[in-house]
Parts: structure tokens; C-alpha cells; sequence
């Protein structure tokens, strides 16, 4: 029958246009969301979203350099003439000190190490090797710095090389001085030297290179633990006469020698008259006569004297050494300076120091009227 077949093309055309319909509708879906695709990542790479734009990091606070010990020293004080004193060479260990500049050294160490001998500070590791007298440098020398800072270098010698110098110390002794070359008159005639006589010798020791040894030096090096050289000299005056002060004390200064003033506190207690003038003590009241006509440091107790030399030290500020009035001295005198601290005495007895001399009787080379310059090279060179 043919009318039973005639509706089969439409049902075929109806699906095939259903068909085109949906490719239509998938081509049209897949095409949206290619384009969507592509345009936001277009947009990504165009505006960048703000979680992808880097952020700086904050700068870490620096660490402060320490300060070096020096800088320590120098920071810690608010005097510009301050300068802090390093100290260098082989076994060396001792901390930095501030000095004073243009004053001169004050306590530098006397170090120690085993088997050897201390040489001195010098101011170049050159000189420190020579052991040259030039370059070293102790409480004689005013201190000089650059840039508020100076290093001492430090020398060694062997015992044997220390014993081999069989260094000969002298200390000089003046009392009082004038102004006449044909000198004073009377029983003390022997005690004033001539100015004339003085300024050659202090001229002689400031060009000649000698050494002027501290008390502390002296000590260690009575103890055999500094080197002295043989060209060294200490220079006394004895119960600073007003003659010290007005004749000698400009001497001094103008030729820049350590010195040293035994003062009679008692009597006078004057500041040091030139940088270069050590003041220590001639006893505070003890220069006089006892009973028996002899000075009271052989008369007095040990108590007596220690108080005496305590007194004396409360002046002066400082203890180290004492020199005898007149020279006179027994074992109980000793007892009475050691038990006041006092680590070395003076005598008014010939000669020289030397490694292992008793500190408590040191002797020395006396200068009396008359004694020109080539007294004083016989005594000295």
C-alpha cells in the first residue's frame, strides 16, 4: 500500500535537521568557550592579578662592628689628649692602656715570660730587635701618638745575654746647687754644685744617648727580670733645696732628664717643678738628729718610722723609694720602710746596682762641688 510508506522522508529529514541542530548548538558551545578561554588569559597577561606582583622585603638591620679594645678605651673617655697604648711582640698579652699625650709614660707593664728576660718597649719592632737605646720607651718619654693611638713593641734577651751586659747602674746624688764658680763657703761648701757643672752634665746625658731607668725598671731589673743596658743613669737630688728649684729644676726641663727629688715633707711639699721631676720621699719628719746625734731612722721604732713614711707618702701620693737622711740606716730602719710599703731605699754609700743588689741599701756616686764634666763621664760612661 502506498500510502502507508509516504510519511518515512519527513521523519528522515526531521532527524536530520535535529541533528544539524545539535552540531550547531556543540560547535557554537565548544567556539564560546575557546574565545572565553583565550580572552582571560589574554586578560592574565595583560593586567597581572595582584598576588603576581613581587613585594620587597624589608632590609635586615646591620650587625655594629664590635669596637676594638683601643676603641673601647677611647669611647669611654671624654679627654681629647687620651690615647690608648697597644702593646705588641712575641708572649705578649697585656691589655691596652690610656696614656696622657705629652705627658710622659706612666706604669707601663713589665711583662714576664718563662725562660727569658724583659727587654724594654721600643717604637718599632726594628729598634725592639736592636734593643736600641733611641728607640725605647719608658717613663722618661713623654708620650706622642697618631691618630690618639701608639703600639709599643716588646724585646726579649736570653739570662745569659742579660748576665753577660754585668750592667752597672749609677745613681747620682746633688744636694745643693749656686751660682758662683768659685762655689760657697763653709762646712757644706761640698754639698752645692756649680750650675755650670750641671747644665754640662745634663747636657752630656740628654746627647749621649744614655738611659733613664724608672724605679720600677730598677727594681725588676735588680730582681733579673728587665734588661739594662750599661748606658743607663738615674739622677738624684737630695731635700729639695730651694736652690733645686730656682737653678736646677730649669736645667732639668731644658734638657728633658728624668729626675727624681727626695723631698722632707715636713718642710716643704711644692708640686713638681718640671714634668720631668719624679718627687718621692726623704722622709716626712725624720731628717734630724736623735739622741745620740744620729738621724732619727736609726733612733726611732719600726713603728715609728712606718708611720713617719706613711705620712710622707699621703703628700706625695706615691711609696716606691726613700732615701736615708744623711745616710743613716740598720735593719730596724729596713723593717720600718718595708712595713710601709716602701720597696727600695737609698744610701748615701758608694757604688753601683747591679742584678741581685739589696733594694733596701742602694748605693751611689755622689757629686760635690767641683766635679765638671769629666768627673761626671769617669762616673758615668
Amino acid at each position: 500500500m502506498a500510502t502507508f510508506g509516504t510519511p518515512a522522508p519527513r521523519r528522515r529529514r526531521a532527524r536530520l535537521f535535529t541533528g544539524l541542530a545539535i552540531g550547531i548548538v556543540l560547535l557554537a558551545t565548544v567556539v564560546g568557550t575557546v574565545t572565553a578561554i583565550g580572552m582571560a588569559r589574554a586578560g592574565a597577561e595583560a593586567a597581572p592579578t595582584a598576588a603576581a606582583t613581587p613585594t620587597a622585603s624589608p632590609s635586615p638591620t646591620p650587625t655594629p662592628t664590635p669596637l676594638t679594645p683601643e676603641e673601647q678605651l677611647l669611647a669611654a673617655t671624654a679627654d681629647p689628649a687620651a690615647c690608648a697604648v697597644s702593646f705588641a711582640g712575641d708572649g705578649i698579652a697585656d691589655d691596652p692602656m690610656l696614656q696622657t699625650q705629652g705627658l710622659l709614660y706612666t706604669g707601663l707593664p713589665i711583662p714576664s715570660r718563662e725562660g727569658l728576660v724583659f727587654g724594654g718597649w721600643y717604637a718599632t719592632p726594628a729598634d725592639a730587635a736592636a734593643l736600641a737605646i733611641p728607640g725605647r720607651i719608658n717613663g722618661s718619654e713623654p708620650v706622642v701618638c697618631t691618630d690618639r693611638r701608639v703600639t709599643l713593641h716588646a724585646a726579649w734577651v736570653s739570662p745569659e745575654q742579660n748576665a753577660a751586659e754585668a750592667a752597672r747602674i749609677p745613681i747620682l746624688m746633688y744636694h745643693q746647687f749656686t751660682a758662683k764658680p768659685e762655689g760657697e763657703s763653709g762646712w757644706l761648701r761640698g754639698n752645692y754644685a756649680y750650675i755650670g757643672d750641671f747644665d754640662a752634665h745634663m747636657s752630656h746625658i740628654a746627647a749621649g744617648g744614655f738611659y733613664l731607668p724608672t724605679w720600677d725598671e730598677l727594681s725588676a731589673f735588680i730582681d733579673g727580670r728587665l734588661f739594662l743596658p750599661n748606658h743607663s743613669v738615674i739622677v738624684t737630688d737630695d731635700d729639695a733645696d730651694q736652690t733645686w728649684f730656682d737653678l736646677a729644676a730649669p736645667v732639668v726641663d731644658k734638657y728633658k732628664v728624668l729626675t727624681t727629688s727626695f723631698m722632707i715633707t715636713a718642710y716643704r711639699q711644692d708640686p713638681a717643678p718640671s714634668p720631668y721631676v719624679l718627687r718621692r720621699s726623704h722622709t716626712h719628719d725624720m731628717h734630724q738628729a736623735g739622741d745620740n746625734g744620729k738621724g732619727r731612722m736609726v733612733n726611732w721604732t719600726a713603728d715609728q718610722i712606718a708611720a713617719d713614711l706613711e705620712t710622707s707618702a699621703g703628700v706625695l701620693g706615691v711609696k716606691e723609694v726613700v732615701a736615708y737622711p744623711y745616710g743613716h740606716y740598720n735593719d730596724t730602719a729596713e723593717q720600718g720602710v718595708a712595713q710601709a710599703g716602701f720597696e727600695m731605699a737609698r744610701t748615701i754609700e758608694p757604688g753601683y746596682v747591679t742584678i741581685g743588689a739589696d733594694k733596701l741599701a742602694l748605693p751611689v756616686q755622689r757629686v760635690n762641688y767641683g766635679m765638671g764634666l769629666d768627673a761626671l763621664i769617669g762616673m758615668i760612661d
